[in-house]
């Protein structure tokens, strides 16, 4: 049994077409501007689905409004399913006086919530701020379906080493070599970007991150790649984190941009709904 908070509105048909059943819930604003939620039913298990992309702050506040209902209402056990959680880049203190944002997000959801499901979380080491289960999902299996046939026998890349698994887990999917850049510097004031021992001459290369903002990097790796003789080359994302006029930039620069519906955006080609209703 399934609440969607307004975050996540964009996958309630798709849960409802894969069998997952919906409790209907009210949401609206107070003429001044806080919120009113109302769950329409209740069951022992409940799963919450939210995605808390802007405006962040109000996604949350919501979640915790809809977890003290369905409290209030009988439910015994609820889980929270956030496709992508805010304030998850905000994981360490850099300056004096700051929080650590996303351990805060996290203790506070814990009030109300048992477990926590997040989509490829920057730092996957922060779910230890959540005292309950807490599971990092990947859409490696989605990714791969969505450009398998697309990449042929192709190669799979990280725009750095910090994001190899990534790269790995869909490569290992579709049974294709896998690699990372590193940069290399060149001189005092120039960085060049390189694949880490892989050929990508002639060959379709799909480069995977977890968030794509501004896009520079995707840009830079893909005109590298061509530059190296690269035949196609294909970005994916899990989150689709865009600033403004990043999906045209990167689009005029690859083959193909496809990011996961985490977050609705132009090109949210790849769902993890499917890998929701595992759970």
């Amino acid at each position: 049994m399934f609440v969607v908070g307004s975050g996540a509105r964009h996958l309630e048909d798709e849960i409802k077409a894969l069998g997952g059943r919906i409790l209907d819930a009210e949401i609206k604003r107070f003429p001044d501007g806080e919120k009113y939620v109302r769950v329409l039913g209740s069951s022992e298990e409940v799963t919450l689905v939210q995605s808390t992309f802007k405006p962040q702050d109000e996604h949350l506040v919501e979640m915790i409004l809809l977890a003290d209902a369905l409290r209030e209402g009988g439910v015994q056990k609820l889980r929270a399913v956030v496709p992508y959680l805010a304030y998850s880049r905000q994981d360490r203190v850099t300056k004096e006086g700051e929080p650590v944002s996303v351990r805060a997000v996290m203790r506070t959801l814990a009030v109300y919530y048992d477990e926590l499901y997040v989509f490829d979380l920057h730092n996957p080491e922060t779910l230890k701020f959540f005292p309950g289960k807490a599971v990092n999902l990947s859409p490696a299996r989605a990714v791969a379906e969505y450009f398998g046939e697309k990449l042929g026998e192709g190669v799979v890349l990280a725009p750095d080493k910090g994001a190899l698994g990534r790269a790995k887990a869909v490569a290992e999917k579709l049974g294709l070599e896998y690699s990372h850049f590193h940069k290399v510097r060149v001189s005092p004031t120039e960085v060049r970007m390189e694949p880490v021992d892989v050929d990508v001459k002639g060959k379709n290369v799909l480069i995977v991150d977890d968030i794509i903002s501004t896009g520079g990097t995707m840009i830079r790796a893909a005109n590298l790649l061509r530059e190296m003789g690269a035949e196609k080359v294909f970005v994916a994302a899990t989150h689709g984190v865009f600033a403004e006029g990043a999906i045209e930039r990167v689009s005029k620069a690859v083959d193909e941009l496809a990011v996961t519906n985490t977050i609705p955006t132009p090109v949210s080609k790849i769902s993890v709904v499917p890998e929701i209703l595992k759970l």
